[in-house]
């Protein structure tokens, strides 16, 4: 496994649950968001067991909802237990992302 993808899978929940905060999103809406972010490597291979796994875990729900092309879509919604995880993710990912940004740059000898 690649350290892109170890980093990834650690973060990958909080940048979910951020997608389908601001809005409900299906699967496929949902691993399309994640590469327009920048995660081009996110599949909706990977998607499909996150959303499990935060459905499994009570941090969203999801609603079969009619699609204006084709099948019903199950969309996902964020519950009070998936805000409260977000925020605390939110809160983990600074304390950690500030120090370790600060230790991994190359360019400022000084620090």
């Amino acid at each position: 496994m690649s350290v892109r993808s170890q980093l990834l899978k650690g973060v990958l929940d909080g940048c979910v649950l951020a997608i389908i905060e601001k809005e409900p999103v299906y699967g496929y809406e949902l691993s399309k968001k994640l590469q327009d972010a920048g995660l081009e490597d996110v599949s909706e291979g990977t998607v499909y067991p996150v959303l499990l796994r935060l459905q499994k875990n009570g941090y969203i729900h999801g609603d079969m909802r009619p699609s204006e092309s084709g099948p019903n879509r199950k969309y996902y919604f964020l519950t009070e237990d998936g805000r409260e995880a977000l925020n605390e993710l939110s809160l983990e990912w600074e304390r950690i992302a500030i120090p370790v940004t600060s230790l991994l740059r190359r360019g400022d000898k000084n620090d």
